[in-house]
């Protein structure tokens, strides 16, 4: 018998819900924005050690160090973003990164996506940066055309990237 690869299709949408708020996260979402990073990490195929003390610590402790911004539609999130300021010393000139932007599966292809960008390009704009960047993994083309459609630019990657551990 002939067996024909059927193509992996992403899950169709569901309506988006008629109520959606992008704001930025308060303590109370911290157990469902943990659950949504340790769901980002599975699919990519990575772990997430992060624990919710230690989000906590970096959202909201004595010198925050990230900024979340959260897509909330009834009594649930379903979706984030998380911003990390940048610094391009030659140039002076300060910048973001949109370092995760997650959209829980049954909520994808509803606009979400696109209104956390917004409200990431405002909460930049607001601390006075001149860019925002982002990144996608090499093979990751729905990424790529997703953050080409939203005009960011692709800038070509250039050496190594290093880091040490400390302490």
């Amino acid at each position: 018998m002939l067996q024909t690869a059927v193509p992996s299709l992403p899950p169709i949408p569901t309506t988006r819900p008629p109520m959606v708020t992008i704001r930025c996260a308060k303590p109370r979402d911290l157990p469902e924005l943990h659950e949504m990073i340790v769901e980002l990490a599975a699919h990519h195929g990575d772990a997430a050690p992060i624990t919710p003390e230690r989000l906590e610590r970096d959202l909201f402790g004595r010198a925050p160090w990230i900024t979340a911004l959260v897509a909330e539609a009834g009594n649930r999130l379903i979706g984030y973003a998380i911003l990390v300021p940048t610094y391009r010393a030659a140039e002076g000139v300060r910048g973001m990164e949109l370092h995760h932007l997650f959209v829980r599966p049954g909520h994808r292809g509803t606009g979400i996506g696109r209104h956390l960008v917004a409200k990431a390009r405002e909460q930049a704009r607001m601390a006075g940066c001149d860019y925002l960047s982002v990144s996608a993994a090499t093979g990751n083309f729905q990424a790529h055309r997703f953050y080409e459609s939203e005009r960011f630019v692709p800038r070509p990657v250039t050496g190594m990237r290093y880091m040490q551990k400390l302490g």
